[in-house]
């Protein structure tokens, strides 16, 4: 008999470990705030990690170069966007990396630009980016990119960082051959997820892509990994910081609301 009442015992104990004891209620699983973050391709990809290649071209050069070239990518893309003459963004990347050199009076032979070219097809990923990607995927948030970077460049980079498995899908503006901040160029994330506007995180490196992915109408937070200025143009994100942290919180809940817009001053 004191058999049968040990075992019973043992039973009511597993069955109060596996609901709860009086009084106490388990914790149930947090809800993700939205069902997908878009990214831009920066927010997980350090563009500075181009430098030692730069350094190794024209010594001691290279946060300068890197700087300039990076300005330059984007307002040929929005030069070209405005004059309607597109290509994709590696031959912007190409033509921008060309401009830089003579602008800085250095000789940019074959071997240079290709190496060069070669290192952003291989840029490191920020040190929080794999981690945080994939505390996403076990929370069951969908990923994926919208960024003016073109189709081989998006793969290269991740299949070089051993990401690619954590992107639901890799999407470029090249697809409808627009750029950023083109309302048509977020209109992809929607359209590739068939998804709401509201279900969707928009994850921005830059200030100006923040205020066109909001402007647009996505939930947007500002990763700002350089400690920038916002922008003045009149949008503000709905949350900011310099890491990936921050993301964490905005789209999966836990103190989200502790990093809504906190945009520098």
């Amino acid at each position: 008999m004191a058999r049968y009442e040990s075992l019973a015992r043992c039973v009511v104990l597993l069955a109060l470990c596996l609901c709860g004891f009086p009084g106490r209620q388990v914790a149930a699983a947090r809800t993700p705030r939205f069902k997908a973050v878009a990214f831009d391709y920066f927010v997980i990809f350090d563009p500075n990690s181009i430098i030692p290649a730069i350094d190794e071209a024209f010594p001691g050069r290279g946060k300068e170069f890197v700087n300039l070239w990076r300005t330059r990518q984007f307002e040929y893309a929005w030069l070209r966007s405005i004059t309607n003459r597109y290509v994709d963004f590696f031959q912007v990347t190409e033509d921008a990396l060309v401009y830089t050199a003579q602008a800085l009076h250095l000789e940019l032979t074959s071997d240079h630009k290709a190496s060069l070219l070669n290192a952003y097809l291989h840029l490191k990923p920020w040190s929080d980016a794999e981690v945080s990607l994939r505390k996403l995927k076990q929370a069951g948030v969908r990923i994926i990119t919208i960024t003016n970077f073109s189709p081989m460049m998006l793969r290269s980079n991740a299949d070089a960082a051993h990401l690619t498995d954590l992107f639901d899908e890799l999407i470029s503006t090249d697809l409808n051959h627009t750029y950023k901040p083109d309302p048509r160029a977020y209109a992809l994330g929607m359209e590739r997820l068939h998804l709401e506007k509201s279900e969707i995180a928009f994850a921005a490196f830059g200030g100006w892509d923040a205020a066109g992915a909001k402007a647009f109408g996505y939930p947007t937070y500002w990763v700002n990994r350089f400690d920038l200025p916002p922008e003045q143009l009149g949008v503000t994100p709905d949350g900011t910081s310099n890491s990936f942290a921050g993301v964490l919180a905005f789209v999966l809940g836990d103190g989200a609301e502790q990093n809504l817009n906190r945009v520098p001053p």
